[in-house]
C-alpha cells in the first residue's frame, strides 16, 4: 500500500502541474520596438529598393536628453507602429569617426566641430542633441527638415503625421498644428528634469 501511495502521489502532482501549465497562457512576447537602421549604406540600399521618408535621430553617447528620449518617447507603442510603417528610422551618432558615403560624397570626422561632417552638413552647423532630421523619399533636395531638441510624444506625433501622411504637400505646418487632434496614447507627462550627463 505504501508503495502504491509513493507512486501515486508524484503522478497526481505531475498531472496537476501539467493541467495548470496548459491553462496558463504563455508570457506575452516583448513589445516590438522601432526598427532602427544604424548604417547609412543600409539606409541608401533600402531607399533604392523601396523609397520612404526618413526619420533620423542624431545623437551622441554623452547626451542625457538623447537617452531620455530613447527611454520614454521612442517606447510609445503608437509611435513605434507609425514610425515602422511610414519611415525608415535611422540612428546616427554625430561623433562617429567612420567614413560616411552619402549621395556620392564622402564625410569624415571634423575636429573643429567634434562631429562627423555628415552630421554637420545635415544640421547646418547648429550642433545640438538630440536633433531629428526628416528627409523625403529618395532624399529629394529641399525636403530635409531639421528639428532640434528633446520631444515628448505629444510634440512628435503631429510632426511625424504631418510628413508621414503627406499633409506637408498641401497644408502649411502652422495650420496643421493649430487644427491637430491627438490620436495616440501619450501616457503620463514626462519629467522635464535634465538627465544626468546633459
Amino acid at each position: 500500500m505504501k508503495r502504491v501511495l509513493l507512486f501515486a502521489i508524484p503522478v497526481v502532482m505531475l498531472s496537476v502541474a501539467l493541467l495548470a501549465w496548459k491553462k496558463t497562457p504563455p508570457p506575452a512576447a516583448p513589445a516590438e520596438g522601432i526598427h532602427w537602421i544604424t548604417s547609412i549604406d543600409e539606409l541608401q540600399a533600402k531607399m533604392q529598393a523601396n523609397p520612404k521618408k526618413v526619420y533620423m535621430d542624431v545623437y551622441t553617447d554623452w547626451c542625457g536628453w538623447c537617452k531620455k528620449m530613447d527611454a520614454t518617447t521612442f517606447q510609445n507603442p503608437d509611435l513605434i507602429k507609425y514610425m515602422n510603417n511610414n519611415f525608415y528610422a535611422v540612428r546616427f551618432n554625430a561623433e562617429t569617426k567612420d567614413v560616411i558615403h552619402f549621395k556620392g560624397k564622402e564625410y569624415t570626422f571634423n575636429p573643429q566641430f567634434k562631429a562627423n561632417t555628415f552630421a554637420v552638413e545635415l544640421m547646418k552647423g547648429q550642433m545640438s542633441f538630440p536633433t531629428a532630421i526628416i528627409m523625403m523619399e529618395n532624399f529629394q533636395d529641399g525636403g530635409t527638415q531639421v528639428i532640434p531638441g528633446y520631444m515628448e510624444v505629444k510634440q512628435i506625433e503631429p510632426l511625424l503625421t504631418y510628413f508621414g501622411d503627406n499633409v506637408n504637400k498641401h497644408q502649411p505646418w502652422d495650420a496643421y498644428l493649430n487644427s491637430y487632434k491627438p490620436k495616440w496614447d501619450h501616457g503620463v507627462a514626462t519629467d522635464m528634469t535634465p538627465p544626468a550627463g546633459h
